[in-house]
């Protein structure tokens, strides 16, 4: 990482804490554990795909702006919009974008339902939906030109051992499960997964 990109990561802790205070968008008993639980948690799915310049990737039911704001620091040549229905959590992806200088990434507050255009090569998402839910509302938005090593697709950071949820996707979907605690020690990890949907 650039002295820049480390100069963002150690902003995250005191601009959340600031912003939590005000609209709480991170659970209050969590914020401690903020760069663990919330920041390495969102970096996990750069362990499946680095993102190559241009990409350009939509954050669903971003939340407080994760995983989009820690993925928009780490590459920051790949495009990040992230979207969210809930306008008090957008506001805060908003200044936090701002605060940190991202010309990478944008926040709106907008539902996956409403856009229309086939513009991303990746969805990314975290604890919104059921896997057959997040495939209805994203595979739709995902162009079929190619540019990175990994197939255009979904990535979602979920729980393990979700058997009723995979039975529930539409017939002819891939999807491969990376299991986050391979890569990552911290207990946090055991039961985590990114979750890897193509179709």
């Amino acid at each position: 990482m650039t002295e820049r990109q480390r100069e963002q990561f150690s902003a995250l802790g005191d601009l959340y804490r600031d912003w939590n205070a005000k609209i709480n968008v991170i659970s209050r008993k969590d914020i401690d554990n903020l760069y663990v639980h919330h920041v390495l948690h969102s970096l996990a799915v750069a362990r499946v795909v680095a993102f190559r310049a241009g990409t350009r990737v939509l954050d669903l039911g971003t939340g407080g702006g994760f995983p989009g704001i820690p993925l928009a620091i780490l590459f920051p040549d790949a495009d990040f919009h992230l979207i969210d229905g809930t306008a008090k959590k957008i506001r805060v992806c908003q200044e936090v974008i701002i605060a940190l200088g991202l010309t990478n990434c944008r926040a709106e507050q907008r539902r996956a339902e409403e856009l229309k255009r086939r513009d991303y090569e990746f969805v990314v998402t975290r604890a919104v939906a059921k896997i057959d839910k997040l495939a209805e509302w994203s595979l739709r938005l995902i162009t079929d030109k190619q540019r990175n090593a990994l197939p255009n697709g979904v990535l979602a950071l979920k729980g393990r051992g979700l058997k009723e949820e995979l039975a529930a996707l539409p017939k002819g979907a891939y999807v491969e499960e990376y299991p986050i605690g391979k890569w990552f020690k911290e207990d946090f990890f055991e039961e985590k997964e990114v979750m890897y949907l193509q179709y």
